[in-house]
């Protein structure tokens, strides 16, 4: 009769965590470890940029062109929440170089905000166009469906993760 040997499936050389990284890093490892993070916080930092010249050219459009007060409004709403959506990107990056969690709730939280832009960018449309034919109008109505579908769907799969029980962070849904 043949022995069987049972051989361990983790070694000690095997890393779990960040905090594991400074005793096992070395060599190439450890340089590419460190370019991932610059090229991430570099990420952040352009998001950060990106969203600091919207507001600032939504800010100044918005006071430049008070005689057209209804579509300014709209396009000021507009690129305030490209603001939110860069923010929530950059926030997300940098929680993601503080641990090896992917939180998925981000995303869909971004996903929404996305899709309420694009449903109130067409509401707009829809409202402050003075002449729009047959053809437009029904594109419109059909990206506002899409939309709102959308939205609806990232809804659901939120609703999904909280009901689901993996709260990993603490995080509030």
């Amino acid at each position: 009769m043949d022995t069987i040997h049972c051989v361990p499936l983790s070694f000690p050389h095997m890393v779990d965590s960040r905090s594991d990284w400074r005793t096992t890093d070395r060599g190439a490892d450890l340089v590419i470890r460190r370019l991932i993070i610059a090229i991430e916080y570099a990420i952040v930092v352009s998001l950060l940029i990106v969203a600091s010249v919207v507001l600032v050219r939504a800010l100044v459009t918005f006071f430049s062109h008070w005689g057209t007060f209804p579509q300014t409004v709209v396009a000021a709403i507009d690129s305030i929440l490209v603001v939110i959506i860069l923010l929530d990107l950059a926030h997300t990056v940098f929680g993601n170089l503080r641990s090896f969690i992917f939180p998925v709730r981000p995303f869909l939280v971004i996903g929404i905000l996305a899709g309420v832009r694009d449903i109130l960018s067409e509401s707009a449309h829809l409202t402050l166009s003075t002449s729009l034919t047959q053809t437009d109008f029904k594109d419109t109505l059909l990206s506002l469906g899409v939309g709102v579908g959308v939205v609806l769907a990232l809804i659901l799969g939120l609703f999904i993760l909280r009901f689901s029980g993996s709260n990993p962070e603490g995080e509030s849904y």
